[in-house]
């Protein structure tokens, strides 16, 4: 029988399982396997199997990290501790980027990163770090590189390689333990020693920060701003009462001090919790315009939120209440809750408010009757009575303020007063 000349061409795709996707062996590709696949093949004859080979074309596992040494540290900015290094790390031939966030950070130490890889258009490979810590350097080179980035002013590479040359691996013990026989290397005198010594301290306290916020649950680039903020007080004021983070740092709210407060072992029927949920609660109210909320609405809230009992709720209300962090006011019929500073500026702008109207209007005089009616005639529309006396109310004021529902109108006056004043050549423009 004679061959079909088409069909003698035609592949036959066959995978052996050591050729296939990493799966479950139901043909699922594994869960740990994240990155897309690319198989290069060549054309086989007809019966005989295609040897197909698979590759990996992204960089590794989202969830991977690394540890190495900081061979340069290319960027720091100490406000925001956002840093950029290249890391020597163990069987990779070049330097691997990592970017994130360090409170302090030395050529030379060791580097423990946790991240997600990507491949920037200008920068390439980089793994952009959701964890970073750093460790003092164990190795001579580490050593050597860490004493002679800067960190210590007055000490450069050349006085590094004398320190290691002469104390080694002990380097670090004898600045903290024996600083004194610093001076047994030409150069080092006693303002040199205080300097190295204060240096290295300063890395220890910052390392034990760290330590700490990541040991709570804290993410590296909230911990610098931590300790940015209360410095060498960073463990006191967490431990004494996390709830403040919320207040002092931006980026950090209830949820996260809350969760922060519960690993550093805060009870969650603390007054402590209480009164920073109730401050929560007012702040919050803000973002729907409000200044204060009603004292019951107010308790209802903070009782969702924390989730504990009512008479726990006004216990801290009357603490905060006690203590000036809240501001109660009797207004109509409703007892108000303030947070000091809204009701502060609350207060301030009627005063600024009532004082501009105090003053007589800056409007030339005008028959306001006919420049009503006249307005309706331009524009076709009958205007409401209401409307009518706000436009005699603005023609008198120096100021005037104007609320109102959606649909009530308030458009429709404002575009007749323009009209009105700019037919009197009277300039108007927007305010922000």
């Amino acid at each position: 029988m004679a061959r079909n000349p088409a069909r003698a061409f035609q592949p036959r795709l066959a995978l052996s399982p050591v050729h296939q996707r990493p799966g479950d062996g139901k043909g699922q590709p594994s869960s740990r396997w994240n990155a897309p696949w690319c198989a290069f093949a060549r054309i086989a004859k007809p019966g005989r199997k295609l040897k197909l080979r698979v590759l990996q074309t992204t960089a590794p596992n989202p969830e991977d990290g690394l540890a190495g040494l900081i061979e340069r540290v290319t960027f720091h900015n100490e406000e925001t501790g956002f840093a950029v290094l290249r890391v020597k790390v163990k069987g990779r031939r070049e330097l691997a980027t990592v970017v994130g966030s360090l409170a302090s950070v030395s050529a030379g130490e060791w580097i423990t990163a946790q991240g997600r890889w990507v491949r920037d258009s200008e920068h390439g490979l980089q793994l952009n770090a959701t964890f970073l810590e750093c460790t003092p350097p164990t190795s001579r080179e580490g050593t050597e590189k860490y004493l002679g980035s800067g960190m210590i002013k007055g000490i450069g590479p050349v006085y590094a390689k004398k320190m290691v040359d002469r104390f080694g691996e002990e380097i670090f013990t004898i600045i903290a333990e024996s600083s004194a026989r610093l001076e047994e290397i030409d150069g080092i005198g006693p303002e040199r020693r205080r300097r190295i010594k204060e240096a290295w301290k300063e890395q220890k306290a910052i390392r034990e920060i760290m330590v700490f916020l990541h040991s709570n649950g804290v993410s590296t680039s909230r911990a610098v701003r931590i300790f940015k903020t209360y410095g060498d007080q960073a463990i006191e004021t967490v431990r004494a009462n996390p709830y403040t983070l919320a207040k002092d740092i931006n980026g950090i709210g209830f949820k996260t001090a809350d969760q922060i407060a519960e690993k550093v072992g805060i009870p969650r029927d603390s007054i402590l919790r209480a009164c920073a949920g109730i401050s929560h609660s007012l702040l919050e109210a803000t973002n729907a315009g409000h200044c204060a909320l009603p004292k019951e609405m107010l308790i209802e809230q903070a009782k969702g939120l924390l989730a504990v009992d009512e008479a726990l709720i006004r216990e801290a209300l009357a603490r905060l209440l006690v203590n000036r962090e809240v501001v109660e006011e009797q207004i109509g019929e409703h007892d108000l809750i303030f947070l000091p500073a809204l009701r502060a500026t609350e207060v301030g702008i009627a005063a600024k408010i009532r004082a501009m109207a105090s003053q007589p209007a800056t409007h030339p005089v005008m028959d306001i009757e006919k420049a009503i009616e006249w307005c309706e005639k331009k524009t076709g529309r009958e205007l409401a009575a209401s409307q009518k006396k706000a436009i005699k109310v603005a023609s008198q004021s120096r100021v005037l303020i104007i609320t109102g529902g959606p649909g009530v109108g308030k458009t429709t006056l404002i575009n007749s007063l323009l009209l009105i004043f700019r037919a009197k050549k009277i300039k108007s423009c927007l305010s922000g």
